[in-house]
């Protein structure tokens, strides 16, 4: 195929890898199908543009450690019985390239109660075997105040007149009082699904993983079910958690905020289309009045609501 890469081509025909195809992408990655040697069906991972790239979210971003983050969490899930792409080889070279089972989809999407326990599941199972890169070292607690204010402040060169952030002290005392150690994908939308028959097949793409509290996942849903596109129905994804989360608290407006100012600057900046970027800072705004009432009030400490005990 003369659109991959030399490199990609030559790994494929030396596995014997047939048909290959390009199958998708992102910002950092792109991804081609083949057909292995026994007929099976793989995909093939490798970075978009060189190992180290840059975008307005998470600054200089290192392709080669997600990658092996990649091999690593979906081969400890995969053990587990977890519905992932199942990882074959990571091949570190020039570019690097993680082949994994290709899984397919009926395109009718998942079932969403069935996906909220899915969800839970995860949120209830042993940590892989490292740490998520885009953790940076930090625990979650510390990192996601740390990371608004740094989005907050990319996102001043594309929208005026942005609100103070709140004090990234407060946001983190807050946090500390949540309960952490929970595995969370931070990404689940309906292009990160693979689903036959309404259950979930293949859970992708876990760049955006940390490890931290578990009512992060769900704040962030909630902002994701706000797009059409991502195919969430954020209800029925709680009635499936059948676990009682802290909707309303101050923290878990903070993980909304996390969401809001993310996709605020991704659709300003790094995939601006048409309407969005304005939305998503008016969406910004609302979420940050909402938190601002919050701490006002004084709510955020203790916070009411449990979680998956440890």
């Amino acid at each position: 195929m003369a659109d991959a890469p030399a490199s990609v081509r030559m790994l494929a025909a030396d596995r014997g890898f047939t048909r290959l195809r390009l199958a998708g992408g992102g910002v950092e990655f792109q991804v081609f199908g083949a057909t292995a040697p026994d007929g099976s069906k793989v995909v093939l991972r490798t970075p978009v543009g060189g190992r180290f790239q840059f975008n307005a979210n998470d600054g200089r971003v290192d392709t080669r450690s997600l990658l092996r983050w990649e091999y690593a969490v979906t081969r400890h899930l995969d053990g587990l019985g977890f519905p992932v792409a199942a990882p074959r080889e990571l091949v570190l070279g020039d570019p690097d390239v993680l082949v994994s089972d290709f899984v397919a989809d009926d395109g009718r999407g998942p079932d969403q109660v069935a996906l909220g326990a899915l969800l839970l599941r995860l949120h209830q199972a042993p940590l892989p075997p490292m740490p998520p890169p885009a953790a940076h070292g930090l625990p979650s607690a510390r990192l996601v105040p740390r990371r608004i204010a740094e989005r907050f402040a990319e996102l001043a060169a594309f929208a005026a007149a942005l609100p103070a952030v709140p004090p990234v002290e407060r946001l983190t005392a807050v946090l500390a009082s949540r309960p952490a150690g929970r595995l969370v994908h931070l990404d689940v939308r309906a292009s990160n699904l693979r689903c036959a028959s309404g259950a979930v097949r293949g859970l992708l793409d876990w760049s955006n993983a940390l490890i931290g509290d578990p009512a992060m996942e769900l704040g962030r849903l909630a902002e994701y079910a706000l797009l059409p596109d991502n195919g969430i129905d954020y209800e029925a994804v709680l009635a499936g958690y059948a676990a009682p989360v802290p909707v309303d608290s101050a923290a878990f407006w903070i993980y909304r905020l996390d969401a809001a100012v993310m996709l605020a600057l991704l659709f300003s900046s790094e995939v601006p289309q048409a309407g969005l970027g304005p939305r998503a800072i008016d969406r910004l705004l609302e979420v940050h009045l909402r938190l601002s009432r919050q701490l006002d009030t004084g709510t955020g400490i203790p916070l009411s609501g449990k979680l998956p005990a440890s």
